[in-house]
């Protein structure tokens, strides 16, 4: 069974920093986009960026230039650093690994707070 770990999570305050990992198996890591969206209440899911195989990147316009995301295949882990967070970052995100040939799969979630 497919699992995506997620870590990194929890409270900061305006401003603050967190870096979000998750991590996988070598055989989904090798051939899967993966990415990080995350759902606030009461609001739908949203992309909040992802990175292809290739390394290329893709961000929603709401954290550009805050927040990246990078992949370390020897760890088969992809990382969302979080900088400059804002209280509207409040959600909890979801890893997920994405495929045009294959399933999706998805993290379990996990919170980050923003909030002084």
């Amino acid at each position: 069974q497919v699992q995506l770990v997620e870590s990194g999570g929890g409270l900061v305050q305006p401003g603050g920093s967190l870096r979000l990992s998750c991590a996988t198996s070598a055989s989904i890591f090798s051939i899967y986009n993966m990415g990080w969206h995350r759902q606030a209440p009461g609001k739908q899911r949203e992309l909040v960026a992802r990175i292809f195989n290739g390394y290329m990147t893709d961000y929603a316009d709401s954290v550009k230039g805050r927040f990246t995301i990078s992949r370390d295949n020897a760890k088969n882990t992809v990382y969302l650093q979080m900088n400059s967070l804002k209280p509207e970052d409040t959600a909890v995100y979801y890893c997920n690994a994405a495929s045009p040939m294959y399933p999706d799969y998805w993290g379990q979630g996990i919170q980050v707070t923003v909030s002084s």
